[in-house]
């Protein structure tokens, strides 16, 4: 006979021990100012009964229906429902740490609510790949959940964090850094592509050229990132010392302009390189039928090879902007600003929430990047689908 109970997922059995776990760790920590390492508080401790429970019912139930293997959507319920429980617990918990402590007490989140964050957003994605969504929906969903998140930060809900605190003081080098960032990453990705996508082109078409220049193009992602961006503070800082105008560009030893080189030279070996691959994955087909059409070479890279590889060369533009929303904390360390630059001063201070302020956004700002990248891979390869 065949069961009719309901299947579990293993997945969700996973994710739902590992919450459990997480209960039994500090959920909050408790310091008496923005250094010391603060005392944990576990969870049902955080306040009073009546503030802690709903939070608490509200994880569990979540990581229960996560248990379910059918249907997805539940799953996906149980993870939203999850997540609302545990920002209950953050903000009853904060305000109610902090009611009867000093001026400069802190309150931050402590392991247990890290890795019960991990573990719901682990169960939002499995039920998100089961459900599969198709690539507008995918998106709308990214728009809702930053929508969401930006009310709940703008809301002032968590405004007792400790590294809200550390935001409140540093609103405006925040925003500055912020654009910094942004800069590193998307202008040194424009860059590669202006510099690499001609490149990989007159490489697919030339066997020599594409011998000569993807073997040193693999060389140079092979250097660490701290060695890249130390050996370019002193070429620059020649240049900037020696060419005439150069300094005035802002072009120096240190600052923007090494940790940019960097990063666009980092970039260029996957914009070749996918290139290449995506312009000579056309079915050989595809080119003979071209060629009966009597489309000249020019004609069959528009019409025919571009467009097949698209999608292989959204993939390299994929991997080139996720690896350089990351590197580009480390330019913090030669003054290049961007979100580093309060990473570096936390460890500095030895101020954990410091970190968390330029690790967070930074973290967030990666995810979201490579979903709308993901997104435009799905919706370019679904356009020979609908065409025909």
């Amino acid at each position: 006979m065949k069961s009719t109970g309901a299947a579990i997922s293993a997945p969700g059995l996973l994710f739902a021990v590992a919450g459990v776990a997480a209960l039994l760790t500090p959920f909050m920590t408790l310091a008496a100012n923005r250094i010391v390492a603060g005392e944990g508080v576990l969870a049902w401790n955080i306040a009073g009964p009546a503030a802690v429970t709903p939070g608490l019912i509200a994880v569990l139930g979540g990581l229960g229906l996560g248990l379910l293997q059918r249907p997805a959507s539940l799953r996906l319920g149980g993870a939203v429902l999850g997540l609302g429980g545990l920002l209950w617990l953050l903000t009853q918990g904060a305000s109610c740490l902090l009611a009867e402590t000093g001026e400069y007490a802190r309150v931050s989140p402590a392991v247990g609510f890290w890795v019960l964050l991990v573990v719901l957003m682990l169960l939002m994605a499995d039920a998100l790949t089961a459900m599969a969504p198709k690539p507008l929906m995918r998106g709308a969903i990214l728009v809702a959940v930053l929508g969401a998140l930006a009310i709940i930060l703008g809301s002032g809900a968590l405004s007792d964090l400790s590294v809200m605190q550390e935001y409140a003081g540093r609103s405006d080098a925040f925003a500055r850094e912020a654009v910094r960032h942004l800069g590193l990453a998307f202008g040194s990705l424009a860059a590669a592509v202006v510099i690499g996508f001609p490149l990989g082109v007159v490489a697919h078409c030339r066997a020599a050229l594409r011998s000569a220049t993807l073997p040193v193009l693999s060389f140079l992602q092979t250097i660490p990132s701290l060695a890249m961006f130390g050996l370019m503070i002193p070429i620059l800082g020649w240049v900037g010392a020696t060419v005439p105008g150069a300094r005035a560009l802002g072009i120096a030893g240190i600052g923007f302009a090494p940790a940019f080189t960097a990063l666009v030279l980092y970039s260029l070996l996957p914009v070749v390189g996918n290139t290449v691959a995506g312009l000579a994955a056309a079915p050989p087909a595809a080119l003979e039928a071209a060629r009966g059409m009597g489309m000249t070479p020019g004609q069959r890279l528009l019409r025919v090879e571009l467009p097949l590889g698209l999608p292989i060369i959204l993939t390299g533009l994929r991997i080139v902007l996720v690896q350089n929303i990351g590197l580009a904390v480390i330019a913090g360390l030669i003054g290049g600003g961007g979100f580093g630059t309060f990473v570096f001063q936390g460890l500095n201070q030895t101020a954990t929430d410091l970190i968390l302020l330029g690790a967070l956004p930074t973290v967030v700002l990666a995810l979201t990047a490579a979903i709308v990248m993901d997104i435009l891979v799905d919706l370019t390869r679904r356009l020979p689908e609908d065409a025909t």
